[in-house]
């Protein structure tokens, strides 16, 4: 995540640089700066609100860190506070950022489905549900989310659980897809352990095959499997580059390659992959 200081600031030269999705979460405490700087490249760059597509996502509680998951009325209020911070008349995906409802999982989701249903938001998701989590919404009889945003990455690829998306119709949108880098989250928590956190090559020589950077074939793998991806800096250069993904195809062999690096579970958050969650 973004600090509420830096992000406007960053969402500001992203749309600029041409990127058009905006990610945030009401966990982050940075929707305010983001409609800020939303609103801003919007005017600066002759740009309607239409051309911006802005996800943010609910936070639904998490009993296990001794807090209350949400009800029905309170997640359609969490929406409109997020819907108010952001400054926005609509939200184009809304997403519940975990599994960690538990017990009113399903009750979280009935709400962003009256809540697309009442015009407020385009589509809606999920967020680091698995098949199982999935599968309660399923036998609710409700309509299965639009998207599931998860980490994804060589070293946390989740085979099965992208196939069953597939199979349900299910965008995946890919997040820390950079993890395996050595600069990734550098003095940030995560559950990547120290031994992982040096570069040992492999990436850098295989970037070096495309005229590539690291980053940007990491990228490009998320893209090349039809995931949706999530980079993030605030360097405007780095920004640039990883919006450069054209010109090359990674090839069959080193697709191979990377398919056997797959390590299981994610990294991304220190308390423990939330996939995980019962």
């Amino acid at each position: 995540m973004i600090d509420e200081a830096d992000v406007s600031s960053a969402v500001h030269t992203a749309i600029g640089a041409g990127y058009r999705h905006i990610d945030t979460a009401a966990v982050y405490r940075n929707e305010a700066g983001v409609g800020r700087g939303i609103k801003a490249a919007i005017a600066d760059h002759g740009l309607t609100r239409e051309e911006i597509f802005v996800t943010t996502k609910l936070w639904p509680g998490a009993a296990e860190w001794g807090e209350t998951p949400k009800t029905y009325a309170e997640t359609f209020t969490a929406f409109d506070e997020s819907v108010k911070r952001l400054g926005l008349d609509y939200i184009d995906l809304y997403l519940i950022h975990s599994p960690h409802g538990g017990a009113r999982r399903v009750e979280e989701w009935r709400a962003l489905i009256d809540l697309k249903k009442a015009g407020k938001v385009r589509s809606v998701g999920v967020s680091n549900f698995t098949e199982a989590h999935i599968n309660e919404i399923k036998a609710a009889g409700l309509a299965l989310p639009e998207a599931n945003q998860i980490e994804l990455h060589p070293w946390s690829q989740k085979p099965d659980l992208v196939g069953y998306m597939h199979e349900h119709t299910i965008a995946p949108i890919a997040y820390s897809s950079l993890a395996p880098l050595s600069t990734w989250r550098a003095g940030q928590e995560s559950a990547k352990p120290e031994a992982e956190k040096k570069a040992d090559g492999v990436f850098a020589t295989m970037a070096a095959k495309y005229g590539v950077t690291e980053a940007q074939l990491l990228l490009h793998w998320g893209v090349q499997n039809g995931y949706a991806i999530l980079p993030k800096s605030l360097n405007p250069e780095r920004m640039k580059q990883n919006l450069a993904l054209d010109g090359f195809e990674i090839d069959a062999e080193d697709m191979d390659a990377i398919r056997k690096m797959d390590r299981g579970a994610g990294i991304a958050w220190s308390m423990g992959d939330p996939t995980k969650v019962s």
